[in-house]
């Protein structure tokens, strides 16, 4: 672990995984320039600890495409660089210690999703200050000061444990569509929130030590638990999860703010297809020129004003993990199926 010997110095930090190319083609250079500007050091995480199911889809094939895009931005921007995750015993154990004062951390959560991946991209940046985004994150509002406001705002309020931005472009009442939460009273359009996104969120890693001082790992509901068994995923809840739980603990809160003008807002896909892939050159330029439908305003994910999503919703239909089960139930048993509520 690197000194962090500038309490004002900021760390962005991305995460990246094989699976994750046919995005990260568009969005990483997108990404790099919004935000590059306004941090000390811009830290890739790359994880080849290999998940299963959708999050370790053409895993090997596009592991050398995706170094080579890494490689390529190294060269352009001056503070980028590239961390592959440790997985050795010595530092899981220094992780383990730093957030949750044991010595062992699962490399997965229930889903098959990153955990160990998400604490060591904050161990292993530089600075105090973390600000980590997920690799499909896109930002509009063109900012060049959210950062430093965002830390500002942490400085005057001990109250708040991480801060991001905007959750969708800012509507015309400044409300919010698509997540339900209490106005802030700031200088500009905010919002509190009582639960943690690992997404994308701004920390000082020095108020995570003497606030929360460490998260308890623990296994997810009885419906989850159940999943990760069928799936063969480690028993583990969501990090998200154990740090809403422990902000609640601790009556800690999240702000989620546009800032001055022109402000920085965030957008997320929630599915992916072959249309989003081919349109997603030009929902990027959208999103930096601020040519936003009225439809999209106020809704954090990715709608169907941006991308018709109809034939992806169809398809997910029949990948619901309790049809596996049915499945599993069913395939051996030496009982005919008749029962039409499983159809």
């Amino acid at each position: 672990m690197r000194d962090m010997n500038n309490h004002s110095s900021v760390t962005l930090q991305i995460s990246l995984a094989p699976t994750d190319l046919p995005h990260a083609i568009h969005i990483l250079p997108h990404q790099l320039r919004q935000l590059a500007g306004q941090v000390d050091e811009v830290l890739l995480i790359l994880d080849l600890h290999r998940s299963r199911g959708r999050f370790s889809e053409g895993w090997n094939e596009r592991l050398p495409k995706l170094r080579q895009l890494i490689d390529e931005y190294r060269a352009k921007y001056s503070n980028v660089y590239l961390q592959e995750v440790d997985y050795s015993p010595e530092v899981i154990a220094q992780v383990g210690s730093m957030f949750f004062n044991r010595k062992s951390v699962p490399t997965k959560d229930c889903r098959g999703g990153p955990f160990y991946s998400y604490f060591f991209g904050l161990y292993a940046a530089k600075h105090n200050y973390v600000f980590h985004i997920d690799s499909d994150l896109m930002f509009g509002g063109g900012s060049s000061t959210w950062v430093a406001e965002a830390i500002e705002l942490l400085a005057q309020r001990s109250d708040i444990l991480i801060c991001s931005p905007l959750p969708g472009a800012p509507t015309s009442d400044g409300q919010l569509k698509s997540q339900t939460a209490e106005r802030e009273p700031l200088n500009s359009l905010a919002y509190k929130f009582s639960n943690f996104s690992s997404r994308l969120f701004l920390i000082d890693k020095q108020r995570f030590t003497s606030k929360i001082k460490q998260l308890p790992l623990k296994s997810p509901s009885g419906r989850n638990l159940l999943k990760a068994w069928i799936e063969k995923n480690p028993p583990y809840e969501l990090p998200e999860i154990l740090f809403t739980q422990a902000m609640k603990r601790h009556s800690m809160l999240r702000i989620d703010f546009l800032g001055q003008e022109p402000g920085l807002w965030s957008i997320h896909p929630p599915y992916r297809s072959k249309l989003f892939y081919d349109k997603l050159p030009e929902i990027i330029e959208q999103i930096e020129s601020g040519n936003i439908p009225e439809a999209q305003r106020g809704d954090y994910d990715v709608n169907d004003s941006l991308v018709d999503w109809t034939e992806v919703r169809i398809a997910l239909q029949e990948k619901y993990w309790w049809r596996r089960l049915r499945n599993k139930v069913f395939q051996n048993s030496p009982f005919p199926r008749t029962d039409k509520k499983f159809s």
